[in-house]
Parts: C-alpha cells; sequence; structure tokens
C-alpha cells in the first residue's frame, strides 16, 4: 500500500468514477482510504453542545483502495506506484508511468548502497 495522506488520487470505479480528491485518511489494516468530497453520506446528528442546531451533515465514507490511483505529479493522469532504491540506499517511491519520484520511504540503509568500484 503505497498512498499515503495528501497525495492526490482519482477514482477509478464505483459511483463517483473519474473524480478526484486528496486523501484525507488511510486504513492500512482495512485497505480503505478517505479522499475529500468523494463517497459522501448524509450523517444525521442529534442536537448537542457541540452541535446545537444538529440535522444532517455531509461527510467523507472510505473507499476501498483497490478503486483509487494516484495522479503522476508530471503528467497528471492516474499511474501506478513502484517502489526503487537510490544510490545510497535510501528507499523511495516513483510513478511507473513517468519514472518521477514520489518521495522518500525510508532513511538510507547501508546494505541497499551500490558500491563504487
Amino acid at each position: 500500500m503505497w498512498i499515503r495522506r495528501n497525495d492526490m488520487v482519482q477514482i477509478i470505479s464505483g459511483d463517483d468514477k473519474g473524480a478526484r480528491g486528496k486523501v484525507l485518511s488511510v486504513d492500512r489494516q482495512a485497505g480503505k482510504v478517505v479522499v475529500e468530497g468523494v463517497n459522501l453520506v448524509w450523517k444525521h446528528v442529534r442536537r448537542s453542545q457541540r452541535n446545537p442546531q444538529g440535522g444532517r451533515l455531509h461527510k467523507e465514507m472510505p473507499i476501498d483502495l483497490s478503486n483509487v490511483a494516484l495522479i503522476d505529479p508530471v503528467t497528471n493522469e492516474p499511474t501506478r506506484v513502484g517502489v526503487r532504491y537510490l544510490e545510497d540506499g535510501t528507499k523511495e517511491r516513483y510513478s511507473k508511468k513517468s519514472g518521477a519520484s514520489l518521495g522518500v520511504i525510508s532513511r538510507p540503509k547501508s546494505r541497499r548502497a551500490k558500491s563504487s568500484q
């Protein structure tokens, strides 16, 4: 699971197919993500001190991870995500479509560093 919070994703199946949004949260155990403005439902809330008026609120619900694709920052299209090690042993995510880096995952590890001889 290589999708993280604040990534831009596109919905590739379901009622909201084609919609784009920012990932608000990721549930790794359940394999679901909450995307801003996608999979909205009405939540009925009772009057309380926190919500004095009560009523109906729009709320984003989780969507399965298999139904979203990460947006490539270079081509602005959906892409798959790969993982590779850099020369210094740093692990990073990258776009399979353009090869652009999507951010570092872990610190450099000496056993993964390529020795120059």
